[in-house]
C-alpha cells in the first residue's frame, strides 16, 4: 500500500470542506463551517491495481486576513485546489496560492475542481479561464459537493497522478 498526502487548497467557502465530506462520507451539508487550521481525513482507494491510502490535508481557506501556511503542504504528494465558480475572486486568487505552493512543494500532481456545478446558472467563469488553467498545465474538472458530480473522479484522478510520479 502507498500512503499519499493531498492537500486542498483554496480560498474560504470554495468547497473544500464539502468535497472531502462527499468523497470520505458520502455526505452533504448546506451549513457552512469554516475550518480552522487543517483537518485531516483518510480514505484507501484502489487506482490501477494499487491500493493508496490518501492522508486528506483540508486546509483553512485563504483570505484577506489569512495566508494558507506554507508548512502545512511539505510533504504533499498531490495538491487539490479548490475554486467556487460563482466567485471570480477565488479563480484569480488560486495563481497566487499555486505559486506558493509551487516554491514549497515543487512540481507534484495537482488538480483544480471547478466547484458548485449545480450552479452553473450563476457561474462568473468564462471559456477563456478554462484556457488559461490549461495554458499552465493545470488539469481542472468540474465538480459539485452536493450532488457528488465529478468528486470520485477528481480524487481518483490526482490518486492516479501521485502514484505515477
Amino acid at each position: 500500500m502507498i500512503q499519499k498526502k493531498i492537500c486542498m487548497v483554496g480560498m474560504f467557502a470554495t468547497g473544500k470542506t464539502s468535497l472531502v465530506q462527499k468523497f470520505v462520507y458520502s455526505r452533504f451539508s448546506e451549513k457552512y463551517h469554516s475550518t480552522v487550521g487543517v483537518k485531516i481525513d483518510r480514505k484507501q482507494v484502489e487506482v490501477e491495481g494499487t491500493t493508496v491510502k490518501l492522508l486528506l490535508w483540508d486546509l483553512a481557506g485563504k483570505d484577506e486576513f489569512q495566508d494558507v501556511p506554507a508548512s502545512y503542504l511539505r510533504g504533499s504528494g498531490g495538491l487539490f485546489y479548490v475554486v467556487d465558480g460563482t466567485r471570480r475572486e477565488t479563480l484569480e486568487q488560486l495563481y497566487a496560492l499555486h505559486a506558493m505552493a509551487h516554491e514549497t512543494v515543487g512540481d507534484v500532481p495537482t488538480i483544480v475542481a471547478l466547484n458548485k456545478k449545480d450552479l452553473t446558472d450563476q457561474w462568473l467563469l468564462q471559456r477563456d479561464d478554462y484556457d488559461a488553467l490549461s495554458d499552465r498545465g493545470l488539469y481542472t474538472l468540474g465538480t459539485s459537493a452536493k450532488t457528488g458530480e465529478g468528486v470520485e473522479d477528481a480524487f481518483l484522478w490526482l490518486a492516479a497522478a501521485t502514484i505515477k510520479s
